[in-house]
């Protein structure tokens, strides 16, 4: 399949591993890589320059196709080496990098002069139309749906990526309620260029995360998600348990009084336990709605191989026989 993303980027399949915190190790993007798609590298869960560099030599090491490296800019008060990452990026010869968070302008010289692809992940057109002002070569439309962070305006795709393709120059990809041949046509007829699947991903083989964890997906229904952390406007959808209700009966009771102080030991210093030891009910972590679409756990390549054919599919017999 041919489209403006595939050719910005070299790849053979519109389909790209969001980076996601503690999941997005050199295993995984270079199997989605090896499978046509593009496998992303997640920046900030190797903490170090040095660690990302290493962590980019490993995938070397497992693909010769492209991949990319996510690095979210996030507002901390004990920030990230920001300036040594992008440093780990640019030498270790990565050609895409998706930005998230805070406006990434402050980097996008060092890495334009690289001859790195910057693609922003955006929660709403206004901050699309700023990522392509400033520079960058594509942008991730994240709908309502997504798991992480969706924004605060509460937008859903079928109305989100319309109003993208309406204002954007720049190609973008659908994020949030991605999971198969079905939603790869649907974003392609709402005027998206592919799509960026983060939860999909995190239940497959090569995943590299407790299968506690897979199998909570699998299990989960559309249904199952919660948004915490709303009434401080920094909104993130996960997965419901026992932690998420104890997170949600917080903020009820606090209402407008509450502070992150209220619900930090709940949700700081999770991912390791949840992801890496599976304590998958140990607190709030990621997920999206898209987990209702989710029933198995197959490899990188023959889910991209399934959603590939299952396009094809309705491309050429379904919408075909429908003119």
């Amino acid at each position: 399949m041919k489209t403006r993303i595939t050719e910005l980027l070299g790849i053979r399949h519109p389909i790209i591993q969001g980076g996601m915190h503690f999941v997005g190790y050199a295993e995984l993007a270079a199997a989605v890589s090896n499978a046509g798609g593009l496998g992303i590298i997640t920046g900030l869960t190797q903490k170090t320059p040095d660690k990302l560099a290493a962590e980019i030599e490993r995938c070397k090491g497992l693909t010769d196709k492209p991949f990319g490296v996510n690095l979210t800019f996030l507002p901390m008060m004990d920030a990230p080496d920001y300036p040594g990452l992008v440093q780990a990026v640019i030498e270790g010869g990565v050609k895409i990098v998706e930005t998230a968070g805070n406006n990434p302008a402050e980097y996008l010289p060092a890495l334009k002069d690289a001859g790195i692809k910057v693609i922003h992940k955006c929660t709403a057109v206004r901050h699309a139309l700023k990522a392509q002002k400033i520079g960058c070569d594509a942008a991730s439309v994240d709908g309502f749906e997504c798991g992480g962070h969706p924004g605060e305006d509460d937008i859903p795709n079928m109305i989100l990526l319309p109003r993208a393709a309406d204002e954007l120059e720049i190609p973008f990809v659908a994020s949030g309620g991605m999971a198969d041949g079905r939603s790869l046509v649907a974003a392609l007829a709402l005027g998206a260029d592919g799509m960026n699947m983060g939860t999909r991903f995190l239940a497959t083989r090569e995943a590299p995360v407790h299968d506690n964890v897979k199998q909570a997906i699998v299990a989960a229904s559309e249904r199952d998600t919660r948004l915490i952390m709303k009434p401080i406007r920094n909104t993130e959808r996960v997965l419901r348990n026992p932690s998420v209700d104890r997170v949600l009966d917080i903020e009820r009771d606090r209402g407008s009084d509450l502070h992150f102080d209220d619900i930090a030991s709940e949700v700081v210093g999770v991912y390791p336990r949840v992801m890496l030891e599976g304590q998958a009910d140990s607190g709030p972590w990621s997920c999206g709605m898209v987990a209702g679409l989710i029933n198995d756990i197959p490899t990188c390549q023959e889910l991209i191989d399934r959603i590939m054919t299952e396009a094809d599919g309705i491309i050429r017999e379904r919408l075909a026989n429908a003119l």
